[in-house]
């Protein structure tokens, strides 16, 4: 683990957890997939990260909803008490809730953060208008949104460590085995999963949209379409059935590709 004088006072981790099926495709170590290597519960439990904290310190800790237990029993074993959480709202591109989640009793379209103090430190002073949660649309699979950062930041002092990280940050301290800048990390990136601001308004199905409002959509949508995105993607991504993105892309003078074919971006 990395070490500073006086301790790290803010943590944010995301554990390469494992999950119990771990033959199914949502098995993050899944063989056909290779998504990362993941650690069992004793193994992240027992990082000496108590010993390259400050005495007084913040932790973020991402938990899935299915292992929220253990999540609480490492933010336990490190040293830390929880007193709260922050919950990532994934979006489409029209604000509306992502149904692209997996789940084995529901369909699983929020994510956690666990957040714990470590002696006695409040917040900073725009956590007192920061509410918890971020509304953001999804990242391949794994990643986190990087607005988690601007959040962190605001509302909890540096110096700053991100365990298991896989992506760079200017200021932050990184530690873990994809976090060197000469390491891509594994997993494949799908279209329709680049994050980003919410982009569509969600329309209910047969209202009829005035011309302005054809013309602005029709040319967001073909211009996602010409870097690749396929109809259904669109339709997924924007919560609009199939017929309703297929008009607003004609209605923008798109060429449709033949069935099947996807243009390499």
């Amino acid at each position: 683990m990395p070490e500073i004088d006086g301790g790290f006072k803010t943590v944010l981790a995301d554990p390469p957890w494992r999950f119990t099926n771990r033959t199914g495709k949502v098995a993050p170590e899944h063989r056909r997939l290779d998504r990362y290597s993941t650690m069992d519960l004793k193994d992240i439990c027992d990082l000496p990260v108590a010993a390259t904290v400050a005495k007084d310190a913040h932790l973020y800790l991402w938990v899935p909803n299915a292992l929220l237990p253990e999540g609480l029993k490492v933010m336990e074993s490190w040293g830390f008490r929880y007193v709260s959480n922050v919950v990532w709202a994934k979006r489409r591109k029209d604000g509306g809730p992502d149904g692209r989640g997996v789940g084995f009793y529901f369909r699983n379209v929020t994510e956690i953060i666990l957040f714990g103090v470590r002696g006695s430190m409040r917040t900073l002073a725009p956590a007192r208008s920061q509410v918890n949660m971020i509304e953001t649309r999804k990242r391949e699979h794994s990643r986190k949104p990087d607005e988690q950062y601007d959040l962190i930041e605001a509302c909890s002092p540096g110096p700053y460590l991100e365990m298991f990280a896989r992506h760079p940050r200017d200021g932050w301290t990184l530690w873990g085995d994809e976090s060197a800048e000469d390491v891509a990390p594994r997993g494949r990136v799908h279209r329709g999963y680049a994050g980003g601001e919410i982009q569509v308004p969600h329309i209910d199905p047969h209202v009829h949209l005035p011309q302005q409002a054809l013309d602005k959509l029709g040319e967001t949508l073909r211009k996602q379409y010409e870097r690749g995105s396929s109809i259904r993607d669109l339709s997924e991504q924007t919560g609009y059935s199939i017929t309703r993105v297929r008009t607003l892309l004609h209605h923008a003078g798109t060429t449709i590709r033949g069935r099947g074919r996807s243009k390499k971006v």
